[in-house]
């Protein structure tokens, strides 16, 4: 028998993750203007399934039903991400009312279920307007980014407290500018290292507005990995060095230190400006504006070995000895901890570390609906088992963290995967949109009634 979970503290949120492009669908309407994922997705290859997030699941017009699904899990917190050309269809200029309507209406709803919304700014749906100008290579994305952020808080900062700048801005640059597989599908390789820049001072300065608008509470969200070397050889020392570096430091060393990490390996500087010749004066200390939170995402580790040739100082290694997830990600719940403690050791808790959220953790499974209508997830039920007790073993050992927020409350478009990947508590038909909750929706739905009561 399943040992019982652990107490986790008192107003430990507990909640589900999600993004807009991901969920909302209804992308030409009520105003909405493209974005880089709208285009990205006529591709010709572009997506697995050869999907788009035009219907997603349907969530701008069945948002009743969804927070209805997270009032009867009993979540504490909702993390969703506003959608940029939704609320400014051209990236600039004055808000479209019916797109901040939408966000109002989903505020207030959450919070007569007794769930706190934590929205994040900017989840990869930048609008194709300001792509076309350069993008998050172009300095100005930055500044138009805090006038969004302003308008945002300006509307809906009287109700929510906690605010999310930025999500994985490393995935931004590694997957959407240097290796082309997300959108804008860019393959600049290490040229598209400004962009990592472009993001932070966006974030930097959209702190500042939020700040002047009334927001309570801001942070950014990393994707963490604990790197492993392949072996003890100094090459593959120094691989796993670079790539931590260009990771986990580059996006958080000039948040929480005010400099950039040591990126001699990219054939740029080691000062604290990283090398980076986009970076102004001035700019690291907009990045480094204190924050009340880090959010962190965690899936896996990674491992990396001297590369054979350049251009890049890594290559990374496939890791054996795991179960893996049916995206193939190998389950590591430990990770979590170890990410937990690099945190820790690099930035102290109480020194530049602030509080922490895990703000997604969850596994894509081969689900199905049984002939009785339900659909049996043991796989991801004892995933986030695994998980939430290796989040409080690192509690226990001193990290301040906050709240758990799953990925996500409900199968959705899983970027260049299409609809080919299922990571929700709630079984999603995709032809009709039927909602179907798993046996992980109950399974979590009673850890979060035990640790409540």
């Amino acid at each position: 028998m399943t040992e019982p979970m652990p107490r986790f503290p008192a107003g430990f949120y507990w909640g589900v993750s999600t993004a807009s492009y991901q969920i909302e669908g209804a992308v030409a309407e009520d105003g909405r203007g493209p974005s880089i994922w709208d285009t990205f997705c006529r591709r010709p290859g572009a997506i697995a399934d050869g999907a788009t997030g035009d219907v997603a699941t349907d969530s701008y017009h069945r948002w009743r039903e969804d927070v209805a699904l997270l009032a009867g899990l009993g979540a504490t917190g909702y993390r969703f991400s506003f959608a940029w050309p939704r609320v400014q269809p051209d990236g600039r200029g004055a808000a479209n009312r019916a797109g901040l309507d939408y966000y109002d209406r989903l505020t207030d709803a959450l919070l007569a279920a007794g769930v706190t919304p934590v929205p994040t700014l900017y989840h990869w749906d930048l609008p194709q307007p300001l792509e076309d100008e350069g993008g998050w290579m172009n300095r100005a994305t930055a500044e138009r980014f805090a006038d969004y952020a302003a308008i945002v808080a300006g509307r809906l900062a009287d109700r929510i407290g906690l605010w999310i700048t930025l999500n994985e801005p490393f995935i931004v640059t590694a997957l959407g500018y240097a290796f082309g597989l997300h959108a804008p599908g860019r393959r600049l390789m290490v040229d598209a290292l400004p962009t990592a820049h472009h993001q932070l001072l966006g974030h930097g300065l959209a702190t500042a507005a939020l700040r002047a608008a009334g927001a309570r509470q801001v942070m950014i969200t990393n994707h963490y990995t604990p790197v492993w070397p392949s072996s003890e050889s100094p090459a593959d020392q120094a691989a796993a060095r670079a790539y931590d570096n260009l990771h986990n430091r580059l996006f958080t060393d000039p948040v929480l230190l005010g400099r950039y990490p040591d990126l001699s390996a990219y054939g740029l500087g080691g000062d604290e400006t990283g090398g980076l010749a986009c970076v102004r004066d001035g700019d690291l200390a907009v990045i480094s504006a204190p924050l009340d939170g880090l959010g962190a995402n965690y899936y896996a580790p990674t491992a990396v070995a001297a590369p054979a040739e350049p251009p890049l100082p890594f290559r990374l290694e496939p890791i054996t000895g795991y179960p893996v997830t049916a995206f193939g990600w190998p389950v590591v719940p430990q990770g979590l901890s170890e990410t937990l403690q690099m945190l820790a050791e690099r930035y102290g808790y109480g020194a530049a570390l602030p509080p922490v959220y895990i703000t997604e953790s969850g596994c894509s499974n081969v689900d199905a609906v049984a002939a009785d209508g339900t659909v049996d997830d043991q796989f991801r039920i004892d995933y986030v088992d695994a998980h939430l007790r290796a989040l409080h073993d690192a509690m226990s050992a001193g990290a301040d963290v906050r709240g758990y927020f799953l990925w996500t409350l409900a199968d959705n478009f899983e970027w260049n995967q299409g609809f080919s990947q299922r990571f929700g508590l709630v079984y999603v038909d995709h032809a009709t949109q039927a909602r179907t909750p798993k046996k992980s929706y109950e399974w979590y739905r009673g850890v979060i009634a035990q640790q409540r009561a």
